[in-house]
């Protein structure tokens, strides 16, 4: 499976980040070889710090039927973050997976806010309430949103459901250690769980200041099931396409089963 991690910067205007977001959909169908699957970061609508109700659409709104097309064009399977309307004025902060074929394959509601480092999402956001894994090019995908990385349970129970990758978009915000932090725990959940994780977040946007929020560490990454860092696209905007190999879990996991040797005899939720 050849991956486009997209690096790009994500701005105040939704019409803006379409287009970028377009324009980089068709830089990596473009490469060599084309792409199978393009990831996108969290929340590539518009930045955190805008009015997300405002910007929200039904998964059938203009956003993601853009990108469905776009899709569907190219014949690359798409993952991308976008707000949908939520019950109380608030939104969604959900994960959409759109096949070769421009179908909606699925969608995933961020279910940890990120209510930490000073930052308040669950002003604005109502979390979702179950894991998803998505069916993509002929391979089961699990979602995670950004803030949910730093929660291992959730990228466990997900390889339980049978994913054999592990998505993570981002907006992964600036901060003391924030980079240090980002590029640990995408490792580590490659590394506990056996399996390839697609990481990728926004660019840090240079060209101004964000509204009330940080810009983005990118360091998107592509990290194989023994947790060796295939791709890394460092601090600005990218498009980079590389290899994923899905036979190489198996392989891991044969002289590294680590997931056989669990004890849920002994590790129970309480």
């Amino acid at each position: 499976m050849r991956v486009a991690l997209c690096q790009i910067t994500v701005g105040d205007d939704p019409d803006d980040n379409l287009r970028t977001a377009l324009d980089a959909l068709a830089e990596a169908a473009a490469s060599p070889g084309g792409a199978d699957l393009a990831v996108f970061p969290e929340a590539t609508t518009v930045r955190f710090g805008n009015d997300l109700a405002a910007a929200a659409e039904p998964l059938d709104g203009p956003f993601v039927t853009a990108l469905r097309g776009a899709a569907r064009e190219h014949g690359t399977a798409v993952i991308a973050g976008v707000f949908e309307p939520a019950p109380g004025g608030r939104v969604y902060n959900t994960v959409v997976g759109i096949d070769r074929t421009g179908a909606l394959a699925g969608s995933y509601r961020k279910i940890h806010l990120f209510d930490a480092f000073g930052d308040r999402e669950s002003e604005d956001v109502a979390a979702g309430d179950a894991p998803v894994v998505l069916d993509l090019d002929g391979l089961r995908v699990g979602l995670i949103t950004c803030y949910d990385v730093r929660f291992p349970e959730l990228a466990r129970a997900l390889v339980d459901r049978g994913a054999e990758i592990l998505a993570v978009p981002a907006a992964w915000a600036q901060g003391v250690f924030k980079e240090e932090h980002w590029t640990t725990l995408v490792r580590a959940r490659a590394i506990e769980n056996t399996t390839w994780v697609v990481a990728v977040d926004k660019a840090p946007d240079r060209s101004r200041p964000p509204r009330g929020a940080p810009g983005g560490v990118g360091r998107s990454q592509l990290i194989d099931p023994m947790g060796v860092i295939v791709a890394d696209l460092g601090p600005f905007p990218a498009v980079r396409v590389a290899e994923l190999d899905p036979a190489a879990t198996a392989k891991v996991r044969e002289f590294l089963p680590s997931l056989q040797h669990r004890r849920p005899d002994i590790f129970r939720a309480p």
